[in-house]
């Protein structure tokens, strides 16, 4: 039995718990039972928070390391780079803009999704900022404080420049950098591993309470929920069709060719499973060189992912919806910077510990609270088939357009 599948039964089986407990037991049970299931879930819910910001900045570090020496190596790898920032930037812009001007059209039942929430002071409201005051706060005079108020932004700002003063090093003391903030992620994913071991106990423990305020009626909220952000990625991927047929790379041709790769990416569920399937329907059917598509694809699938800030921003805002926040224009645009920059740092992690890697930052940076997250992981298994859809969808589309628009480049990749 797959993790995905062990916490969607977890969640289940907490939800009928709690329900059944409200029910059908005496008031006094039903408040031991409370007593009970609280400091689990929060134990638990502390172990995922506290591998959080180390996670972060070792992946972002390696990623833009990385990302940066690529970037360098090719006039086409630094093209390819540039259309992957754009395309994640416009991306998260429109699910940021538009997921809340969606939940105001199609909201959630309202006392169900209150009965969501374990702690009725756990919703803060946004920090409102002048434009100025909010352009100093991305820059940290204090990269420790930053540390230890636990302020993501200015985190991810200092770990950013920090990554990208490193590229310039000489070769050793830059190994030595790049390797100490790799081992640091691994040492991070082994805790985060850990934790989700025993996350059928903490889901449960969570689904309990939730089930003892809401009932089964919670479980209606979570399908709006994932109706909601698989929706917000559909338009997305809509949007990359769109990108071919206006690049000119034929967008028929695109639609009939990239088929084999998309059926791969729901079955499997990973980019980089998918990844000889996107090679050989950009080689064969879309008729890109083997020199582009074996710089751009494999590019693409280890720091683009279009989904990726889409969807986490998604869930932000519709973590914010139920918990009465209004996001301000500043907290937006945090969102979106935060939202990419976790995007390129996250890439091949699994996908419960992607989801806490990539969600947290933003929603600690958003002002938006993080103890609905490990609830959502647990449905999390049905929006992730759209994100790898659309990541696979949007890798090809890329190297397709940029074969079509960059025929000199191409051409000089082919060359002896």
């Amino acid at each position: 039995m797959t993790t995905s599948l062990r916490l969607l039964l977890a969640l289940l089986a907490g939800l009928v718990t709690g329900a059944a407990l409200t029910a059908y037991a005496s008031t006094s049970v039903a408040q031991t039972a409370a007593l009970l299931l609280e400091p689990v879930g929060s134990l638990w819910l502390a172990g995922l928070q506290m591998s959080v910001i180390p996670l972060v900045i070792g992946l972002l570090f390696t990623g833009i390391a990385d990302a940066a020496g690529t970037a360098g190596a090719s006039r086409l790898g630094g093209r390819a780079l540039l259309l992957f920032t754009m395309l994640l930037l416009a991306t998260a812009s429109f699910a940021v803009v538009f997921t809340p001007w969606l939940l105001g059209i199609w909201p959630p039942a309202a006392a169900e999704a209150a009965g969501l929430f374990l702690n009725a002071d756990a919703a803060p409201a946004a920090t409102a900022l002048d434009a100025g005051a909010w352009l100093k706060s991305f820059v940290p005079t204090n990269p420790f404080a930053a540390l230890a108020s636990g302020n993501t932004l200015q985190i991810v700002v200092f770990t950013a420049a920090a990554a990208l003063a490193t590229t310039r090093l000489p070769e050793a003391p830059r190994k030595q950098l790049v390797g100490l903030f790799d081992a640091l992620t691994r040492a991070m994913i082994v805790v985060v591993q850990f934790v989700f071991k025993l996350g059928p106990i903490g889901i449960f423990a969570l689904a309990s309470l939730v089930g003892l305020n809401a009932g089964l009626a919670a479980i209606g909220v979570l399908a709006h929920y994932v109706a909601v952000v698989s929706l917000v990625q559909i338009i997305v991927i809509i949007g990359v069709y769109a990108l071919v047929a206006v690049s000119g790379a034929g967008l028929a041709r695109f639609a009939r060719g990239v088929l084999p790769a998309q059926v791969v990416a729901v079955s499997t569920q990973s980019s980089i499973a998918s990844l000889p399937a996107m090679l050989e329907a950009a080689t064969g059917p879309l008729g890109v060189s083997q020199s582009v598509a074996r710089l751009v694809l494999p590019l693409a699938v280890s720091v683009f992912r279009i989904t990726s800030p889409v969807a986490n921003l998604a869930v932000a805002c519709y973590v914010a919806h139920l918990s009465g926040i209004t996001l301000t224009p500043q907290a937006m645009a945090t969102g979106v910077a935060v939202a990419f920059a976790v995007s390129i740092a996250t890439i091949g992690l699994p996908g419960q510990v992607s989801f806490i890697a990539s969600v947290a930052p933003i929603c600690i940076a958003m002002g938006i609270p993080i103890e609905l997250l490990p609830l959502l992981i647990a449905v999390e298994m049905l929006p992730d088939i759209f994100r790898t859809l659309g990541n696979v969808t949007a890798d090809v589309a890329v190297t397709s357009v940029l074969a079509a628009r960059e025929p000199a480049a191409a051409a000089s990749l082919d060359k002896p």
